[in-house]
């Protein structure tokens, strides 16, 4: 069993979907939430969104991901108020997460794509003791 170290500015960061299992909370309605009005609109009822097959077209690997993930990441990524200054600094992380498909980033790696808060900042935010979002480190 590996030793547990804090969290610095450079450990990876995601969103643990284990977390919102044992939250009893639905990951799907807070995509829903970041998504653009016409979005929204068409994901009206979540129930209905249906898990779809997507290639990487980098490595041809085939990957099924939900409906309403996806929709998020090719469409109201593209939308100016997507992430923009008046987001909260949390739902802007989260929104990060969600764009990039879930991969890990590191504090320094978000304060670079945000450039909204210090990286010490964030990192407190992040570990302050109540989880907001599902957004833990990588273990």
């Amino acid at each position: 069993m590996s030793r547990w170290q804090r969290p610095t500015i450079d450990t990876k960061f995601h969103i643990d979907l284990q977390w919102w299992q044992s939250s009893q909370l639905d990951l799907r309605f807070y995509i829903r939430e970041a998504m653009c009005s016409s979005c929204q609109a068409d994901f009206g009822n979540l129930d209905d969104a249906e898990q779809i097959d997507w290639v990487d077209e980098v490595t041809g690997e085939v990957t099924t991901l939900d409906g309403v993930w996806q929709a998020l990441r090719a469409h109201c990524v593209n939308e100016p108020n997507f992430i923009d200054a008046t987001t909260p600094i949390v739902d802007a992380v989260f929104r990060t997460f969600l764009a990039n498909g879930n991969q890990p980033l590191s504090i320094v790696e978000l304060h670079a794509l945000l450039d909204r808060r210090s990286p010490e900042t964030l990192l407190r935010m992040l570990i302050g003791g109540q989880v907001y979002l599902g957004i833990r480190p990588v273990l």
